[in-house]
């Protein structure tokens, strides 16, 4: 897949020696182990590998949801590793997107309201995207007013996909986009990620043990043991 060229050459992610390590009594055990990661932007990255490989830490360090034992992770440029809580939390909400496996809406919103919602969680409203056409983007204008209990599997995953989309994040970070969806509907939801991903320049990172979706992304990895690797 061709990846859309964007001007700015800062890649949306950048992992430098990332380790993430805990201890098991005396045992020191790692999830991630010396990562070093680029993704560019308008790239869809996807990562595979075994259960307990280490790729749901992957995504929670790149999103600044976990504390990195060594290493830097720099998101559009910006380094937040010695980020504090609170401007970590505003860094996350204006410049990182993530979808989960469930699309995870509020159940008693309805399509628009969960795309308008974004909005009033402050932040740089510059950043913005209008949730009228970016329902249409995903097919969606026709639900825009139906809630999560009436709409189909891949419909909801579609609105989070938006709603992830709304503030014109620079890194997308994905969780199994496609584990309750049936095959048509699980390509549909990972070729909207690409397009949109192209088209907009986001950096998108999807984990996945999905590998009938892999010929939508632009470069696939596998991680094993919380190493990268080509994926064969």
């Amino acid at each position: 897949m061709t990846t859309t060229a964007h001007t700015d050459t800062t890649p949306g992610l950048r992992m430098s020696g990332v380790e993430l390590a805990f201890r098991d009594g005396d045992e020191k055990l790692y999830a991630l182990a010396g990562i070093d990661l680029q993704v560019a932007r308008g790239e869809v990255l996807a990562v595979v590998g075994p259960s307990g490989a280490g790729k749901s830490s992957l995504l929670a360090v790149a999103g600044g949801l976990a504390t990195l034992t060594a290493g830097t992770v720099e998101v559009g440029g910006r380094d937040i590793t010695g980020l504090g809580r609170r401007e970590l939390t505003r860094f996350r909400r204006d410049h990182v997107g993530f979808v989960f496996q469930s699309g995870n809406l509020v159940p008693a919103l309805t399509a628009r309201d969960q795309l308008r919602l974004v909005g009033t969680l402050g932040g740089d409203r510059s950043r913005l995207r209008n949730p009228d056409q970016l329902l249409e983007a995903v097919g969606l204008t026709h639900r825009a007013r139906r809630r999560p209990a009436t709409m189909s599997g891949g419909e909801r995953q579609r609105v989070g996909i938006a709603r992830a989309l709304m503030s014109s994040p620079d890194l997308l970070l994905v969780d199994e986009p496609t584990a309750a969806l049936d095959r048509k509907n699980s390509h549909d939801v990972v070729r909207l990620l690409a397009e949109e991903t192209h088209e907009h320049g986001v950096a998108t990172v999807l984990v996945t043990h999905d590998h009938e979706i892999l010929e939508h992304c632009d470069r696939v990895l596998e991680m094993v043991d919380g190493r990268l690797a080509a994926h064969v």
